[in-house]
């Protein structure tokens, strides 16, 4: 699917968006929305759409130096359309190179702007010698559309998790390729799974999208417990977790739990900060949506960001899947992340008479069977989650959870609620410190 999409010129508006989330509607049936060119969103304006066919610089031989029908980024992406002869000093202006990574291609954009330009390597442009060349850009802006996907899986509690990708970059496959292909994965996965919690994913352009989604929302965004925003998880670098804007929401429990079990060495942990990805969109003060945003390298920390070089050799199958098993174990923790009360409280239950003494003995680690049952034992109060057990007695989740099963059996626990509607205080929560 990353192979697919990699050659279709995307941008935040236009054909590009269409058919990219066409093909995605192959994994999953996404709704595709539409918003007016020239609507009004926050304090935000839709722009018109931008319609693409080529760009090229020809030399004086008729040799084509730059074109884009060898890479998308060689134009600056929105550009304005053009047609003209121009020396080399006059044509300097409009080229943007990388200096100090000679052989590759920067990514750069002009949305709200009317501007064109090309991108190059510092290689080529040096080897332009001076002279007239002939510029060409057949683009258009017109009157349409933004368009973005949502897909909307009903669980058996309305609480709902937001997961939000960007699909607006053309021809990066790790910002953000990996990110819309394993959105559709991971949903294509839960929409088969009977969640407890609901999942909504969206699929928007950057900023803009994440804007009109939100201002299209704004009334019914209280179901939102969590969410994550997913971009950057094709490479195979370690993973982070950017937290949500408060840092102590149940959803920074949630993935901190995940990635302590899934890549105890592999995974740190990063403050929010207003600049990054949707995430800063979606944690605005006016919504103060509990998001935080999942990624592996992180943008602008590595050389490939934003260049030529974020191709489909730095995006690999391994990584992919590695990191669509880290999403299904979030998945998982979020949706069993349930508050239990004990219902024999009074002193430690007698396990033998239950036959619990049974199930320790078909275990091969009945010693961790024993801990999970006197750790759930004793904390399930009917306030306290099986995350924040897990965190206090660094027993992982998935082994609370099949011992809580073993205990409901037995009517010696029953569910009250789910974690994420039990809002915990910082110091209750504890401070989350990197790796």
């Amino acid at each position: 699917m990353v192979e697919r999409l990699y050659p279709v010129m995307r941008s935040i508006t236009g054909p590009g968006v269409r058919e990219s989330l066409t093909i995605l509607k192959q994994l999953i049936p996404l709704d595709i929305h539409e918003v007016p060119s020239g609507s009004s969103v926050l304090d935000w304006t839709v722009p018109d759409e931008w319609h693409f066919k080529q760009a090229w610089i020809e030399d004086k031989t008729g040799n084509r130096i730059v074109d884009t029908a060898h890479s998308n980024l060689h134009v600056v992406n929105f550009s304005t359309p053009v047609d003209r002869e121009l020396s080399l000093e006059e044509l300097l202006p409009h080229l943007h190179t990388l200096p100090e990574q000679p052989s590759r291609i920067p990514y750069r954009t002009t949305y709200y702007s009317e501007q064109w330009g090309f991108c190059l390597s510092q290689q080529v442009l040096d080897s332009m010698q001076a002279g007239s060349y002939k510029v060409r850009i057949e683009a258009e802006r017109k009157h349409g559309v933004l368009n973005y996907g949502e897909f909307y899986i009903p669980g058996e509690r309305t609480d709902e998790i937001l997961v939000s990708t960007h699909i607006c970059h053309p021809q990066l496959a790790n910002d953000n390729l990996s990110g819309m292909v394993l959105a559709a994965a991971l949903a294509d996965w839960i929409r088969k799974e009977k969640p407890t919690l609901s999942w909504r994913f969206v699929f928007v352009p950057g900023t803009i999208g994440a804007i009109s989604w939100l201002a299209r929302n704004r009334t019914s965004l209280s179901s939102i417990v969590g969410g994550l925003v997913i971009t950057g998880l094709g490479d195979e670098s370690p993973f982070n977790w950017k937290q949500t804007r408060e840092g102590n929401h149940w959803i920074d429990r949630i993935v901190t739990q995940s990635l302590q079990t899934f890549a105890p060495e592999a995974h740190g942990t990063l403050p929010f900060g207003p600049y990054g990805y949707d995430e800063r969109q979606y944690c605005s003060p006016g919504f103060k949506l509990p998001m935080g945003r999942l990624s592996r390298a992180v943008h602008g920390t590595f050389p490939e960001y934003h260049t030529s070089g974020d191709n489909l050799e730095f995006v690999t199958p391994a990584g992919l899947e590695q990191s669509l098993e880290l999403l299904k174990k979030i998945v998982h923790t979020a949706n069993n992340d349930l508050v239990y009360q004990n219902l024999s409280p009074y002193g430690e239950p007698q396990l033998g008479r239950r036959g619990l003494y049974s199930a320790l003995g078909a275990r091969t680690d009945p010693g961790a069977l024993q801990m999970s049952f006197l750790w759930l034992l004793n904390q399930s109060d009917g306030q306290t989650p099986l995350s924040l057990i897990a965190r206090k007695s660094g027993i992982p989740m998935p082994d609370l959870v099949d011992a809580a099963k073993l205990l409901l059996e037995h009517e010696l626990l029953k569910p009250v609620c789910h974690g994420s509607s039990n809002p915990l205080s910082p110091e209750s929560w504890g401070e989350v410190s990197a790796r």
